[in-house]
């Protein structure tokens, strides 16, 4: 997973690029994450407890998009697909859902994390 953060220099705005089947996260760290610093705080505290198997899983609900930990991986997901409205399409077509659902190693979302605590501290 590649991921790419930058400050939008005119406006100010933050902007997390990630590698393809992984958009949301580049979603979810700008509009759900940001720089709440509490939040990454909890995140990382929540990384320590699955690594040292002190819990199972842990699930953090945003307004549009939500994240589950558990000790092997990360799924960042927009909520409405948990809404349960199965589309039905055509035999010939698929869904992409890169952009609705992503899943990523423990450790390496970890190592995101890390990366995006630092470049918030950095272009202050």
């Amino acid at each position: 997973m590649e991921y790419e953060f930058r400050r939008n220099t005119l406006t100010g705005t933050l902007v997390a690029n990630f590698s393809m089947d992984h958009e949301i996260m580049g979603l979810w760290f700008v509009d759900e994450l940001g720089e709440d610093s509490q939040l990454c705080q909890q995140l990382q505290n929540t990384i320590l407890l699955l690594q040292q198997s002190a819990i199972s899983d842990k699930r953090f609900v945003g307004k549009a998009i939500s994240i589950e930990l558990d000790s092997e991986q990360v799924r960042v997901f927009a909520n409405v697909l948990e809404m349960g409205d199965e589309v039905e399409l055509d035999e010939s077509m698929s869904f992409y859902n890169g952009e609705s659902e992503a899943f990523c190693g423990l450790e390496d979302f970890a190592a995101a994390l890390d990366s995006w605590q630092a470049f918030i501290k950095d272009s202050r």
